[in-house]
């Protein structure tokens, strides 16, 4: 008796992709119903291939699956959007790369994902609209990530005595508890400072619904060191480095930056403290 086989039709975009010899490819696919898949591609990589375009890295395309024994096999995808603009801007493209890496690793498999379908690709057309700029677009999608994949940061107010808001207020960035300072304690290194302008904006970020996600303004010092708190914040929950944001920070005018932290930037973070701003 042949191995049954069932058909599923999905709407998914490619967040990573591989070779496989010289005509195949391996894609793992964010997709709205099923959520994070691995995804046989044969005969993608041939020239003629009907498969190419729409199995390419961040290809949103609607996906005819064959699934059989807990593996996947693409049978006709159809384009939807190529996000052709990133291509042509080695730093956008390079943001957008490291973006389809964390929802690699935050969204769930096997189960709706809608939320993290719809917050990938709106980021992605506000990157390629150039709606928002890179350094805005980045700790918006980290902490927002975070939040929807179990690692929400505490920050209603100070685990200490309760107060919301106090002149100086500080977030443990190995277990997202925030602390005013009056109850901070314990080794400096392993906190950052939070000005009211960041704390407001980092909450908004985790509370909001999506279509407010980025109705909120800081200075551009203020975002600066927003992207430094909710990366140092992602890094540490996830424990591990990235080679595309490597990557981003060497494009981004920081390479001395990157080269400082390359070894093990999380446990760099862990033992780095913050600062005001």
């Amino acid at each position: 008796m042949g191995r049954r086989k069932m058909q599923i039709t999905q709407e998914a975009i490619v967040i990573r992709e591989r070779s496989i010899g010289e005509d195949d490819r391996l894609l793992t696919l964010l997709c709205r119903q099923e959520g994070v898949i691995t995804a046989y591609a044969r005969g993608a990589q041939k020239m003629k291939s009907t498969l190419g375009p729409s199995c390419g890295l961040l290809a949103y395309s609607t996906f005819q699956l064959f699934h059989s024994r807990e593996r996947y096999i693409v049978d006709r995808a159809d384009t939807i959007n190529l996000f052709f603009g990133l291509r042509q801007d080695i730093e956008k493209l390079a943001l957008a790369s490291y973006l389809a890496e964390v929802a690699c690793v935050t969204a769930p498999s096997g189960q709706d994902s809608e939320a993290f379908l719809r917050l990938l690709l709106n980021c992605l057309h506000f990157l390629e609209k150039g709606a928002f700029a890179p350094v805005f677009i980045k700790p918006v999608f980290e902490l927002r990530c975070l939040a929807m994949s179990g690692f929400m940061p505490d920050l209603v107010a100070c685990c200490g005595c309760g107060c919301y808001e106090a002149e100086k207020m500080y977030l443990a960035v190995n277990d997202g508890t925030l602390w005013c300072g009056e109850c901070v304690s314990g080794p400096e290194a392993k906190y950052m400072a939070l000005t009211p302008g960041v704390l407001a904006a980092m909450r908004h970020v985790i509370y909001s619904e999506l279509p407010k996600l980025f109705s909120f303004r800081l200075s551009d010092e203020g975002i600066r060191y927003l992207g430094r708190v909710c990366e140092a914040y992602f890094l540490a929950q996830m424990g591990q480095g990235f080679q595309t944001l490597d990557f981003y920070h060497s494009l981004s005018g920081m390479e001395a930056w990157a080269a400082a932290n390359l070894p093990d930037r999380a446990k760099e973070i862990l033992t780095k403290g913050g600062e005001d701003i």
